[in-house]
């Protein structure tokens, strides 16, 4: 069997880990793995290459993506995943592993509906709001990121008696912000598609300074466009008089080597990904998706809703631990 494997959409920590065990599972097993380079827009170009086991060596440590990645307009269109599927053929591709988030599922089953073809998709997204798993690669090393930002930030609110307010990705899913905010002892969790709580921030800051806390913290998810942390700022200085001052992570919290938890998981889901196929069980589009620490698979039409919804418990953890 000739099996492809591309990364699409946002990279995410563990995507390498992915890849490798895809391509040592599958030499394992007998088969030919093929890397499909720059995600949606490379499969559309024929960008495609065989991956040996030296390909994939010294990969594990690495933040990114070997194989790059891309978000592909042309793909959306029904000519676009034409082309892509002209391209597999011509490569005499049997099957396809897609690591990536909601974009890259959505694609993979547009490309099914019209193309029957083996597909396994892996949840790889630092925002872990894929339905129908409990865990997305690359999550748990962009909340270590964060986090290591945040107490570096807290040494100079500390020393200059400031607020601080700290802006995370998350725009559509509020489960970064809300872990970044229970492990750096945030004040708070501004999370997407809340309205902004601008009289119970002013709360906060007040509690804390009645009871001599001169500096406080604040964890705001990005929302639909960055900048959400500027206009807080402005807001509650012009309805409280309150200074702060903002600090946009960004992509920084993309990068750098994947955690133990995101090896793990990727390197399972990667090797899951190939014995589903060498078994010859993947009759529609499967996902390896992890529940309760165990890895499974699971329909791809499980897939393809974003997870919005916040955890009231985090919630409440938060509001504890910033007493």
């Amino acid at each position: 069997m000739k099996i492809a494997v591309l990364t699409s959409g946002g990279d995410s920590p563990g995507m390498n880990c992915a890849i490798r065990s895809i391509v040592r599972g599958g030499i394992h097993f007998g088969h030919e793995v093929y890397g499909i380079y720059r995600g949606y827009a490379g499969l559309i170009a024929g960008e495609i290459a065989p991956l040996k086991l030296s390909d994939v060596g010294n990969i594990l440590q690495r933040g990114g993506t070997i194989l790059r990645s891309s978000r592909c307009k042309e793909f959306l269109t029904v000519e676009g995943r034409k082309q892509a599927y002209h391209q597999l053929k011509k490569f005499q591709i049997d099957a396809m592993i897609t690591i990536g988030g909601d974009g890259t599922f959505n694609g993979a089953n547009a490309l099914y509906k019209e193309f029957p073809f083996p597909m396994v998709g892996i949840p790889g997204t630092i925002d872990n709001d894929i339905t129908g798993t409990d865990y997305t690669i690359g999550f748990e090393t962009a909340v270590e990121n964060a986090i290591e930002a945040i107490d570096k930030i807290r040494d100079t609110a500390l020393s200059h008696d400031r607020v601080f307010l700290v802006e995370v990705m998350g725009k559509n899913s509020p489960a970064l912000a809300e872990r970044i905010a229970v492990c750096s002892g945030a004040e708070m969790a501004i999370l997407p598609h809340k309205v902004i709580p601008y009289e119970e921030i002013y709360a906060v800051i007040q509690r804390g300074l009645n009871r001599g806390k001169r500096s406080s913290i604040f964890v705001v998810a990005e929302g639909q466009t960055s900048g959400r942390g500027q206009e807080i700022k402005e807001e509650i200085f012009k309805k409280f008089q309150i200074d702060s001052h903002v600090c946009i992570l960004g992509h920084i919290q993309r990068g750098g080597s994947p955690t133990a938890q995101d090896r793990f998981f990727a390197t399972q889901m990667g090797l899951k990904a190939v014995e589903e196929l060498h078994a010859e069980q993947v009759k529609e589009p499967i996902v390896t998706i992890v529940k309760q620490s165990q890895i499974q698979v699971t329909n791809l039409k499980n897939c393809l809703l974003k997870k919005i919804i916040a955890d009231d418990s985090i919630a409440k953890s938060i509001s504890i631990t910033s007493i």
